[in-house]
Order: C-alpha cells, then structure tokens, then sequence
C-alpha cells in the first residue's frame, strides 16, 4: 500500500513537524547552525514516474553523512569490493558517528564500517583520480546521473566552514595513515570529503536517488544501469545495519527500510523495488538524527506498511 496524494503527505507532515521543537541544529559546524529548525520536508519518487512531495520541499541542504552511501559505491566500482573491504569493516558499532574509540582496540586497526566518519575517510580516499578536483568531479557526476539533475553542485560557504573546524577528522585520518590504511596527504583528503559532504540537494533529489537504488541500480526512465546491482544490493544492506548512526537497530524496529542519515537533517530512504524517499529536518535528536524526520518515516511506514521485515 503506497500514497496516492500529496494530501495524504501534508497531514503526516504536520503531525511530525511539532517534534522539532525537541531537536538542535547542528551548529558545531557553524554554516549548518544557521538552518530553520521548523523545517520538514518529504518526497516520495516511485519507478513509474511519479512523484508526491509535502512540507518545505524548496529548502536545499547539503548531503553530509548521506553521501557516505554514494562514495561507498563508487569507491567499489573503483576498486572493487575485495580491496575496499580489506580496508574497511562490515560490522554495525554502537559508538558515536566520530568516534575513535573502536580504531584503538581493533586489530586490525581498521573502522568497522563504511558509515561512520573514520570508514567514511577511507572509502573517500579510495576514490579514483588524478586530483581533488577529479574525484569530486567524477563523484558529482553519479550525483547528476542519479538525481537526473545536472545544477547539482558544492555548496561552498559549508564546505569551508566544514573543513576549518574538521578537527577530529584530521585526527582519524593520520591515525588511519600511520596503519596505513589512507595514502597521501591527509590535507587534500579533507578537503575531497568536506567538499562531498557539501553537496546541495532537495528532498526531492533525495528521492530519486532512492529510487534507483530501490530499481537496483537502474534508472527505470532511462533504463540505464548507473550501479551495479550487486554494489547498489551491499550499500542498501549498509543503510540497513548502519545507515541511522548508533541508532539503526531501533530505526530498523520502527520504521524498516533501508535510510542513511546526516547531520544537515536530510535522510534517504527507499522501499524495494518501487520506490525512493526524501527528508529534511534540520532539528535533529541525541544521535544526530533529524528528530522530525525520524518520527516522520515511523508514521509513513505505519500508515503504508512499508517494513521490509
């Protein structure tokens, strides 16, 4: 059972809208302290084409944490899934997105996932080409293939302010380069992923990014395949395990889909094979989830049954 009207969106959304009032901005990284904290946004891209979309839905927002999903793909499309998984785990953590505490005790010392920062820097790191500018280029143009957006671009003034207060990930990535798992300059790397971070969308991007990946890669309305299935069928398993941070087991329970979350409010989900989600919420909870957009998803699952459990 899918929804048919934008209406039956815009009721959902403002029942859930009163829940950020109990959020907090993400004002550590002070160009993302400046968003509405009253804003809630959701759409939802299906494989036939349409699309039903409620709330703030012309407010963009960079994808933060949410393109760990994208350069997860890419860097295996690169590399191949051998090679990235030697570097990185495939275990779910209960620490914070940031923390370093795991890295200290593994042995290997390698992340446990993909999904929190210090898996994140590697797989960035993996990214092929021959200059920032290349791979950010190269990441931007999966972006534009899968949104079927080409004014997609880096928010700049985020980015910026990302990598001057990029202080603990400076910190993981030359802990990472002396086991040697990251090669070349720690600077250049921050740069790369405080610029991927800050790419700009719309929940409505969002959505159709989850939508190809619900299609299993493909694009149904160009019937391109843009990722393999077999990569677009791992980093869906990610989003299951580990996309909501420390919090995916009880986002599991209550909403079951497969979501990856980030620190701007936005979330993406999807619900195979048909259809794609898009959120924004910048008021977000203890676990760095859109607070909003969480209880949002738990309605919307309720209300259609989307659980995939």
């Amino acid at each position: 059972m899918y929804c048919e009207t934008d209406d039956e969106l815009v009721e959902l959304v403002e029942r859930a809208r009163k829940y950020t009032e109990d959020g907090k901005v993400a004002d550590y990284i002070p160009a993302l302290g400046r968003a509405e904290k009253c804003d809630l946004s959701i759409a939802l891209y299906y494989t036939d084409g349409r699309c039903f979309k409620a709330g703030d839905v012309d407010k963009l927002f960079t994808l933060q944490s949410v393109s760990k999903v994208l350069a997860l793909a890419l860097a295996i499309m690169d590399n191949g899934e051998e090679e990235v998984f030697r570097k990185v785990g495939m275990e779910p953590t209960g620490d914070p997105f940031n923390s370093i505490a795991k890295l200290e005790s593994q042995v290997p010392a390698k992340p446990l996932n993909p999904m929190i920062n210090a898996g994140a820097l590697v797989v960035s790191n993996m990214i092929e080409g021959r200059s920032t500018h290349d791979k950010l280029g190269r990441f931007l143009t999966l972006i534009h293939d899968l949104t079927n957006n080409t004014s997609i671009d880096v928010d700049h003034e985020v980015s910026d302010s990302e990598f001057e207060t990029a202080h603990l990930n400076r910190a993981l990535c030359y802990y990472m380069k002396q086991h040697g798992l990251i090669t070349g300059d720690v600077e250049d790397l921050i740069d790369l992923y405080t610029r991927q971070c800050a790419i700009k969308v719309s929940c409505l991007d969002l959505a159709r990014i989850g939508m190809v990946l619900a299609n299993k890669g493909r694009d149904p309305e160009t019937n391109r395949m843009i990722i393999p299935e077999g990569i677009a069928t791992l980093v869906k398993t990610f989003m299951v395990t580990c996309g909501m941070y420390n919090a995916s087991g009880e986002f599991a329970i209550r909403v079951g889909i497969p979501a990856k979350s980030g620190v701007s409010g936005g979330i993406i989900g999807l619900v195979p094979p048909s259809m794609g989600i898009g959120v924004y919420g910048p008021a977000l909870n203890e676990k760095g989830n859109s607070i909003a957009g969480v209880k949002l998803l738990e309605m919307l699952s309720q209300r259609y049954e989307l659980s995939i459990f």
